[in-house]
């Protein structure tokens, strides 16, 4: 009998994990926190079902999907028509949330909020503008009195749609930036020192005095750096937030077919100029259909319940007609 109870126990033990489906992704580490949110509140009410996510940037999650070595990849740089023909099945670009890139810096004696035109940023990371009482900063900002000291440049050294987004938008105000370096999720960066990661970028920001860099706002807000405004193409110096990231967002009204867009620099007095879309990179026929049927589930719940938890991590929810799309391309996932 004592063996009999004991088989019984081993059985009902084994029963959940023989139950258990995984999910595997991997890619971009600019919208991880609310990825991370949202695989954790989607397995609670979903039993059985867990959804690992590597935050390895959007490079690697691009590869990786590529390969087929995960059920699904994550970006924030669409993938290119080069790249899905090169993956092994059909890949559908899924936006997810909006966020936003901002200048953190590490300047000390301000606190205030920095003023950064295009012409001041793309110096910057050009390594033209070299100290931090460079007349292109004293000008928009009278009533800081910034010292003389080395600004120290921070950039990605890992493959990054942070990095697209940031280059793409220096890419549309500089053009000494697009024939010389370019949009792209890697680059050859005239200066400065590589992290990977919005973790690492965020940490030599906080670190080093004198510093300045790029990061996803809610690593910015998270870490307490100081971050600053950033003049957009109507003139208007505008700080990252929810409502001056879904003003870009209503540039694009007409969301194209494939959802590859980008929106930085977008016209709008009120747009933050270095907002973007974020992607998950979905196989349309997964290799197991088990896991496409979860997928699909998941994919439904990002859309719709997932975006009302969003705004808690700086995020911008997708706008209604763009939801009412994905609904759409979501039905071609199996």
């Amino acid at each position: 009998m004592r063996k009999l109870v004991l088989l019984v126990v081993c059985v009902l033990l084994t029963l959940p994990a023989l139950g258990q489906t995984t999910l595997n992704g991997a890619g971009a580490t600019f919208p991880y926190p609310i990825y991370s949110k949202w695989f954790s509140e989607y397995a609670k009410s979903h039993s059985g079902v867990q959804i690992n996510y590597q935050s390895i940037g959007s490079g690697g999650g691009i590869r990786q999907v590529t390969a087929g070595t995960v059920d699904f990849g994550a970006s924030d740089m669409p993938m290119t028509d080069k790249q899905l023909q090169e993956a092994k099945v059909k890949i559908v670009n899924l936006p997810t949330v909006l966020g936003a890139v901002v200048p953190a810096y590490n300047v000390p004696g301000v606190t205030g909020e920095v003023k950064f035109t295009p012409d001041a940023l793309a110096g910057i990371f050009l390594g033209k503008i070299s100290r931090w009482n460079d007349k292109a900063l004293t000008s928009a900002n009278p009533d800081i009195n910034f010292p003389d000291k080395e600004i120290i440049v921070a950039h990605r050294s890992d493959g990054s749609g942070t990095t697209f987004i940031w280059t793409d938008y220096l890419s549309k105000v500089s053009a000494e930036w697009k024939s010389s370096v370019g949009a792209d999720t890697s680059v050859k960066w005239p200066v400065g020192l590589g992290a990977k990661g919005n973790e690492g970028v965020s940490g030599l920001v906080r670190q080093m005095s004198g510093a300045i860099g790029y990061v996803e706002l809610i690593y910015a807000v998270q870490n307490k750096i100081p971050y600053g405004s950033v003049r957009n193409s109507a003139g208007a110096f505008v700080k990252a937030s929810l409502e001056s990231v879904t003003a870009a967002a209503a540039s694009v009204p007409n969301m194209p077919a494939d959802f590859r867009v980008s929106i930085t620099n977008p016209p709008g007095k009120e747009a933050y100029p270095i907002s973007s879309f974020t992607w998950l990179l979905v196989p349309q026929q997964a290799k197991n259909p088990a896991n496409g049927k979860i997928l699909t589930d998941f994919l439904n719940w990002m859309v719709t319940e997932g975006q009302t938890m969003t705004t808690a991590l700086a995020y911008a929810p997708l706008p209604d007609n763009v939801v009412a799309k994905e609904k759409e391309a979501i039905k071609l996932v199996k």
